[in-house]
């Protein structure tokens, strides 16, 4: 918090690393007493702290603390969306007889029986406009006068009001409170050197103070944020200008230069140079403590002011980035129209259109982004090969979402293009791996491109520590690579370290994305109570922080647990929202999920169709997968031809993989499809294979389909060993579906098998990642730091789960866990 403060310098912080340290603070201070913390007129909180804020509101649950942001609705600021959520009271006016007393209270004259209807009607109860809007009248109005309704806003009637008594003071007095009202943080000592270079009396303070609007004490104080707005804009533009020079000269330029340039830009009648540097390098200032918003704020006011064509050109375009980062891709686009304008050399009109194709992507992952990211990467060919490489490589990755619903040329025109494109740097960096592996994958098809995607992986695998976070920023693709050619230990190892980098960093942007991809390698190891746990923080974070929502990993784990048919409905409606966006890739793995679900329970005609639908395209990280469900489908529901065909295109990709993996699944798939011993032989080769392998639920459910083949053999006593086996394994991951199939056939061979019910409360995932985390050995702050809790929330969960364990100590966890 120093850093972001720019009290100490260091590593620009994560904006969310600086939520979970405003967390620690109130649940520390509430250790000693009670806490409540009010959050005044919320609605014009900037996106930045209002997100801070509401992060540290989600997240307060054991803690004696209460935050309560005070809201004029509706809302219409950038903190809008923030807030959205959080438990409600709405403050309703007073009632009528209340109402008509208040008003009472503060007109002593006489006051007319219509007009006081009409203040009682158009106020609605609000206690401020009835305390103020008769202030604007005159006492004959008051009186007897009919007056007619103000068809503005309430809240512009009010603010019409304070424009009206700042009006009648004197002019000192009313410069007083302009300088006030320009000042942002209520420096009383800042205030009284302003007033001394404007030649503002203290006869002004008196007059401030005493007409009700405003207090000098500690700092300054308005009566109400609708005073501060009026004397701002009663203020002619000449005067303040003056009033943002002087407060410029006043302030320290040693201890405050952030503050002191942004008066001067204010004061600038013209372009300048001189301050439009000064704004730069506070932007500088602001990026290194983590305030990209403001940094941008910084540059678009710099852009503004620079006399320059070309320099204003540039520092538009760097303020549209920062934009772009900060999270505000409609400011970013309308600064990329301004620096359009300028004379901008190639470089930077490259780095413009790239800019462009970034928040064309990031707002839809369809194909609509592909062909303007190419012509990015055209330009930047001839100007910088790096930058061009790292846009030949988004481009197709947004080819690779956009997938079948692409109608512009597809991925093979996208790799083309990019197996033409200059070479990196060099030693080449892993992305420079990345984008010829992948330009090879889709331009030669997958057997010739299997190995240079096993390179690239090796290679982000082995750059571990030195360029960590450009790393993680390639996750969304890396991830996709090695489950395309089924490298279960790069799945392991680049999920862990991107987890535990993003944990370490606070970088809550990245966080819910590793998070979500750790739990699919957890569903694929049958570790669901650990996906379970960390999909609900990554939906929990994503919630705090206002993202879209990730929902694969989601709806991965569903298909799998295979509860019920009805699950397809919930698959279904995510991939009808997603074609409609035209990300094309979730179709094909909506397909295969729904084909996982219908295996597992045992309906295999409906499997069939999903999975001949899913493998229709070849969508990276899920053509394979979707292949070995349709050959299970058409082996088991006697659909032997179309199982064949999907055999030999799922042979030729797992041989051209070579991972234990790949050949465990294609020896499985091979047994469906053979006879006596020769399927025999493949079951226990798939078995072995799978066993060395981090893929748990796929070696279940080879030693399921060995059971039922036996079964079908006649080989009973064999076949209630292999289903046993099956049986155990999936029972206890929580596959139910695939579960159930394996408790048919037991009972099929004249085994007695129950239902397996739970007889303990069971855990929450939340708690039983804290009750692990402790089991490991971690304490409660460290449990805290990693899950972004406070430790009262994590001793509140233990005693939860100490009772539902009913344990007494953290020794006593781990086994408590295992045998639940």
């Amino acid at each position: 918090m120093a850093v972001a403060f720019g009290l100490s310098s260091g590593t620009a912080p994560d904006r969310f690393l600086v939520g979970l340290a405003v967390l620690s603070l109130p649940a520390e201070m509430a250790e000693e007493q009670p806490l409540v913390c009010v959050v005044d007129d919320a609605q014009w909180l900037d996106r930045v702290s209002a997100q801070t804020l509401a992060f540290v509101a989600r997240r307060l649950l054991a803690e004696r603390v209460a935050l309560v942001f005070a809201v004029r609705g509706p809302m219409h600021g950038p903190a809008d969306d923030q807030l959205v959520g959080l438990p409600e009271l709405v403050v309703r006016g007073l009632r009528d007889g209340d109402a008509r007393a208040l008003l009472g209270s503060v007109v002593h004259g006489r006051i007319d029986k219509r007009v006081e209807d009409r203040i009682v009607a158009e106020t609605r109860g609000n206690p401020l406009a009835l305390l103020e809007l008769p202030r604007g009248l005159t006492p004959a109005e008051l009186a007897g006068g009919f007056g007619r309704p103000d068809a503005r806003p309430l809240e512009s009637q009010i603010e019409q009001t304070f424009l009206r008594r700042i009006g009648s003071l004197p002019i000192a007095t009313q410069r007083l409170l302009l300088a006030a009202a320009a000042e942002p943080v209520g420096d009383v000592p800042l205030l009284r050197r302003v007033a001394e270079r404007l030649a503002i009396g203290p006869e002004a303070v008196v007059a401030a103070e005493a007409a009700g609007l405003i207090e000098f004490g500690a700092r300054v104080r308005f009566r109400h944020p609708l005073v501060r707005s009026a004397a701002y804009r009663a203020a002619a533009p000449g005067d303040r200008q003056d009033v943002h020079r002087a407060l410029a000269e006043a302030t320290d330029p040693e201890s405050d230069p952030d503050r002191r340039a942004w008066h001067r830009a204010h004061a600038a009648v013209e372009p300048d140079e001189a301050v439009a540097g000064e704004l730069e390098r506070s932007a500088d200032r602001a990026q290194a403590r983590g305030g990209i918003a403001a940094a941008a704020a910084f540059l678009r006011r710099a852009a503004e002011l620079t006399p320059d064509p070309a320099g204003r050109g540039a520092r538009a375009l760097a303020a549209a980035r920062a934009s772009l980062e900060a999270g505000a891709p409609d400011a970013a686009l309308e600064l990329l129209a301004a620096a359009k304008i300028g004379p901008l050399n190639d470089l930077q009109r490259a780095q413009l259109a790239r800019t462009c194709s970034q928040i064309v992507f990031a707002r839809m992952r369809n194909s609509d982004a592909v062909p303007l990211l190419l012509r990015a990467a055209d330009r930047l060919e001839r100007l910088d090969a790096g930058q061009a490489r790292e846009a030949y490589l988004e481009a197709l990755g947004a080819a690779v979402f956009a997938g079948r619903l692409d109608e512009q040329g597809g991925l093979r025109d996208v790799a083309d293009a990019a197996r033409a494109a200059p070479p990196g740097p060099q030693p080449p960096r892993p992305m420079d791996v990345l984008l010829d592996g992948l330009a090879t994958r889709f331009g030669e098809g997958y057997v010739t491109g299997a190995a240079p995607l096993r390179r690239a992986l090796q290679a982000f695998r082995q750059d571990a520590g030195r360029h960590e976070d450009d790393n993680m920023r390639w996750l969304w693709l890396t991830w996709l690579v090695a489950g395309d050619v089924w490298d279960d230990e790069a799945w392991h190892e680049l999920t862990t370290r991107a987890v535990r980098r993003a944990r370490d960093t606070g970088a809550l942007n990245v966080l819910p994305l590793a998070l979500a991809y750790r739990a699919v390698v957890h569903v694929h190891a049958g570790e669901f109570a650990e996906a379970s746990a960390l999909i609900e923080e990554s939906d929990a974070i994503t919630k705090a922080t206002g993202n879209a929502p990730l929902r694969y990993g989601s709806l991965l784990f569903v298909a799998w647990r295979g509860e019920s048919a009805e699950v397809s409905a919930v698959i279904q409606a995510d991939v009808d929202e997603a074609a409609v966006r035209g990300e094309g890739r979730a179709i094909g793995l909506g397909d295969y999920l729904i084909a996982v679900l219908y295996n597992g329970l045992g309906r295999y005609d409906v499997a069939l169709a999903s999975a001949e639908r899913a493998c229709e395209h070849d969508d990276l990280g899920g053509l394979g997968f979707s292949l070995a469900e349709l050959v299970e489908a058409g082996a088991l529901g006697d659909a032997h031809e179309v199982a064949a065909t999907a055999l030999r295109r799922l042979d030729e990709r797992a041989t051209a993989s070579g991972t234990e993996w790949a050949l465990g699944i294609l020896a499985r798939s091979r047994a469906l499809l053979s006879e006596g011993r020769a399927a025999e032989e493949l079951y226990r080769e798939a078995i072995e294979r799978l066993a060395r392998t981090r893929v748990g639920v796929h070696l279940a459910r080879a030693d399921l389909v060995y059971g039922e083949w036996l079964r079908r053999e006649n080989r009973r006593l064999d076949a209630r060993e292999q289903l046993r086996t099956a049986y155990e394994m999936l029972h206890r991951f929580g596959a139910e579906a695939f579960a159930e199939r394996a408790r048919r056939e037991l009972l099929a061979t004249g085994e007695s098998v129950r239902r397996r019910m739970v007889t303990r409360e069971g855990l929450t995932a939340q708690e039983a990642q804290i009750a692990r985390l402790a089991g490991d050995g971690l304490t409660n702050s460290e449990i805290g730091a990693e899950l972004f809790i406070s430790p009262r929330t994590v001793e509140w969960h233990l005693h939860k789960v100490f009772t539902k364990l009913a344990v007494n100590s953290r020794s006593q966890l781990r086994g408590a866990l295992a045998d639940t």
